[in-house]
């Protein structure tokens, strides 16, 4: 029920196959049947694709939304009630509202990054503050020196020379997604693991 979508078109528009079953369909979902989910997957995975592709502007993370909203449906069916809109809007709407959370989870990562690396790139210390800036620089050193090399690379290059994805794309000669991905993968990791570090003085 995870079928490949990187060389195909996708769009919002309902697909051609019969819908007008879709509630008797969620009824069977919300009765245990397997097979009825994979049919809605296959009539809604589109749309849904199409439109959290849009809101993330990341393949990857579309995929993985997808397939947090089916199971979300597995799991919701029971509380579908038609009279409040039809079978597409509400699983778009499921759809949409996780990766409006995923959005606002990668904006918190990245706040938090930000803070512990202000400390290294801005060299204007307060003197109030260098024995706390002292140990963000070496936590944070540390945990990047655990990260993949490919990682760690993309994420210096943004922190420390204050370069965009595009222009580390074009600088290490890679394609923009999978930088994308790098990072994206590289600041969950340096986010664990500065919590742990900091965790283990405390």
């Amino acid at each position: 029920m995870n079928p490949s979508r990187q060389d195909q078109a996708y769009s919002t528009r309902p697909p051609t196959a019969t819908s007008g079953d879709d509630p008797s369909v969620v009824k069977r979902i919300a009765e245990g049947d397997e097979s009825a989910l994979s049919t809605l997957y296959d009539r809604w995975s589109q749309p849904v694709y199409s439109l959290v592709a849009h809101l993330l502007k990341d393949a990857d993370g579309a995929e993985d939304v997808v397939e947090e909203t089916f199971w979300q449906v597995w799991q919701r069916a029971a509380s579908y009630d038609a009279s409040r809109g039809t079978v597409r809007t509400w699983i778009l709407t499921i759809g949409r509202s996780r990766a409006l959370d995923r959005i606002r989870s990668r904006k918190r990562n990245r706040e938090d990054i930000a803070t512990d690396l202000s400390f290294i790139r801005d060299p204007r210390s307060d003197p109030a503050q260098e024995a706390e800036g002292a140990e963000r620089r070496e936590l944070v050193y540390s945990a990047l020196s655990e990260l993949p090399e490919d990682q760690r690379r993309a994420l210096e290059l943004a922190y420390f020379r204050g370069l965009s994805q595009s222009e580390i794309a074009d600088f290490l000669s890679e394609p923009l997604g999978t930088i994308k991905t790098r990072m994206r993968l590289g600041m969950l990791k340096l986010r664990d693991k500065l919590i742990g570090l900091r965790e283990s003085r405390v």
